[in-house]
């Protein structure tokens, strides 16, 4: 097979989400150097609210068709958003963007065990394969350097960003189930917009005070909210007609793609911290591969009926 010919293997919706994995895995380094000069959930705030602004320009006509059904779905997803990416920029404050990036792709093995709480299904035996070698792998990421402390011993920024990684799976999921009774342009603006408020109220019960805007902060918040639009209003858009389990795997690049960046710019990693990540990355494979032995049973009774 030609490589013009695996190319075409992917379809448009899977190169825009391709394509929108490599930003993603960029923007783990981005956040951690903005938020050195301002608080998480005031950046995740500001970062949400420019990109609900920059795509209302093109989405704006189709507002006024908005249902309250869609206000819901988009309520429900900005919510999940505001969460996930306000915990995730919390734990970037203390830990490698690489890692935080690793961490992140939990969200994958979490998304079957979100399905089974909330919608009831209950996970294949894949899914459980791939959550034990995620979690395996999350603890050899997350051991301490010194040998003296616990193996149990997780930091706040790791720990938060754990929970920032179910909170993503819930978006997912979210997404998912709106997607094809929605329209993606009106949700993906009103999602952006939730999140910023969102993000603004959570600064509340967390006592954060909003911090000085240098330009660091305001060409980070501008930079990435331009990219956050695209990306949520690409995943609405693709999920349509790319399903659950392939567009997963696509996301599942997004930490390689943090942590080449994260390498470019100095941040290094220990050997057995590297077999973690490897370990979290294998998870996300197996968590979305079918069960080998089921597919053969299947394949083989219409031969028999035959």
């Amino acid at each position: 097979m030609t490589t013009s010919n695996r190319f075409l293997m992917f379809n448009k919706q899977e190169l825009c989400l391709i394509a929108i994995t490599i930003l993603w895995g960029g923007t783990f380094l981005i956040v951690k150097n903005a938020t050195a000069d301002g608080s998480p959930f005031f950046f995740v705030g500001l970062r949400f609210c420019i990109a609900g602004l920059a795509l209302l320009p093109f989405t704006f006509r189709h507002l006024k068709n908005l249902t309250w059904y869609e206000l819901r779905a988009g309520f429900f997803i900005g919510f999940a958003i505001s969460l996930g990416y306000g915990l995730q920029t919390i734990g970037l404050m203390t830990i490698p963007s690489s890692t935080s990036a690793f961490i992140t792709a939990l969200y994958v093995p979490f998304v079957p065990i979100l399905q089974w709480l909330i919608l009831r299904k209950r996970p294949g035996i894949m899914s459980v394969v791939g959550i034990i070698t995620a979690f395996i792998g999350l603890f050899l990421l997350t051991l301490p350097e010194n040998p003296s402390l616990s193996l149990f011993s997780f930091s706040i920024g790791e720990l938060l960003t754990v929970f920032s990684a179910l909170a993503i799976a819930l978006e997912i999921i979210l997404i998912s189930v709106y997607s094809n009774k929605v329209d993606s342009r009106r949700v993906t603006v009103v999602q952006l917009f939730a999140a910023s408020c969102f993000a603004f109220f959570f600064m509340i019960p967390t006592h954060e005070a909003p911090p000085v805007l240098s330009s660091n902060l305001l060409y980070s918040a501008l930079g990435l909210g331009l990219m956050s639009g695209l990306i949520q209003f690409v995943m609405n858009w693709a999920q349509k007609s790319v399903s659950a389990t392939k567009a997963t795997l696509i996301y599942a690049g997004e930490p390689v793609w943090a942590g080449i960046f994260g390498r470019l710019a100095g941040e290094k990693m220990g050997l057995i911290g590297m077999f973690g990540g490897f370990l979290i990355l294998v998870a996300v494979l197996i968590s979305e591969m079918k069960n080998p032995f089921k597919k053969q049973s299947k394949q083989f009774r219409p031969e028999i009926a035959e």
